[in-house]
């Protein structure tokens, strides 16, 4: 980030740029169609030019640091990201900075809807979890000026900081350990197909074919769930009888493929390996437990928050990319 604060876009900005009053632009961003047509559009044009912000704080605190930071989650039914938001906690509550979570269900364009609302509140730095945004959350972003940390992927180009894992890296590796395993028809099991299944797939593929096997795909847009997990075990058996592997995005899906195994006297791991992501504690307790790429969320939030709150004490990090790795458990279904 710049040494100098950049000062964001107000109404008067926006009125004087396109010709008409202050509360013109105050009517519009309450009601829009309280406005002609004509100069809705140039107001709307304006405010996407310009990457205007609300601002919902008291007129007098508007320049003062509201002690908050920003975390965008793309889910609250997923378990992974509540040690992740646990390792922000942990560093933000200690140097005096409060937390606000927003939810954005993977989706582009309700991150975009999200990130203005929380930059409205003055926030003091946002925390993401994706590496893709709209254009509309670049603009926002750079008027806003603040530190800003991409969790749990590695992007070659981040806004500004980023920490977290190869997930490229961890597929290849153990999905690799799978066919040395003397696995020859695995499986990747993917759903939701956000960013990191599909880094995780790309991971996959390049193992595969490395010795030679051909790739097959089980996946769904569906969010993952124990119960998806036994569906898609059903359509990949129906496809490929000789099926003997299954990688899965994360252990929910893992989970459900080992049950729906089971039930089907289908012998884990000698008829068919299954490894998981994330490592969560329910896989410790299946039998045979699970293997599982274990990423560190927790370290990751600490990380994040550390990152963020040195740039606002005026010491921002000369590195800006954290790899924080990865492990793979030692269980029994591989």
């Amino acid at each position: 980030m710049s040494a100098t604060q950049k000062t964001r876009p107000t109404l008067q900005h926006i009125a004087d740029r396109i010709g008409i009053t202050k509360m013109t632009v105050s009517r519009y961003l309450r009601d829009p169609h309280s406005v002609a047509a004509s100069t809705r559009e140039k107001i709307a044009k304006e405010i996407e030019a310009t990457g205007y912000i609300q601002n919902r704080a008291p007129a007098m605190l508007s320049k003062a640091s509201s002690k908050a930071i920003g975390i965008l989650l793309p889910s609250l039914s997923n378990q992974v990201f509540a040690r992740f938001a646990q390792g922000i906690e942990e560093v933000a509550s200690s140097h005096g900075y409060q937390t606000l979570i927003a939810h954005f269900g993977y989706s582009d364009l309700e991150e975009e809807s999200k990130i203005a609302s929380l930059l409205s509140y003055q926030v003091d730095g946002l925390i993401l979890t994706e590496t893709s945004h709209t254009n509309r959350t670049l603009q926002m972003i750079g008027t806003a000026n603040i530190p800003v940390v991409e969790a749990m992927e590695l992007p070659h180009t981040p806004i500004d900081m980023a920490v977290g894992l190869n997930h490229q890296a961890a597929a290849y590796d153990v999905v690799t350990q799978m066919l040395n395993s003397g696995k020859k028809q695995i499986a990747y099991f993917g759903a939701r197909l956000d960013s990191r299944t599909k880094l995780r797939m790309q991971g996959y593929t390049q193992a595969v074919e490395a010795q030679g096997h051909k790739p097959i795909y089980i996946l769904t847009e569906a969010h993952s769930s124990f119960s998806i997990g036994a569906n898609l075990l059903e359509q990949a058996l129906n496809q490929h009888s000789d099926l003997d592997g299954a990688f899965c995005t994360n252990d929910d899906i893992a989970v459900g493929i080992m049950l729906a195994a089971q039930q089907q006297g289908i012998s884990i791991p000698h008829q068919l390996a299954v490894v998981g992501n994330n490592a969560l504690d329910i896989g410790t307790v299946m039998s045979p437990s699970l293997t599982s790429i274990d990423s560190p969320r927790f370290e990751i939030g600490q990380k994040s928050a550390e990152l963020i709150i040195s740039a606002l004490a005026g010491v921002p990090s000369e590195q800006k990319v954290y790899d924080l790795g990865y492990s793979i458990s030692a269980g029994g279904s591989l």
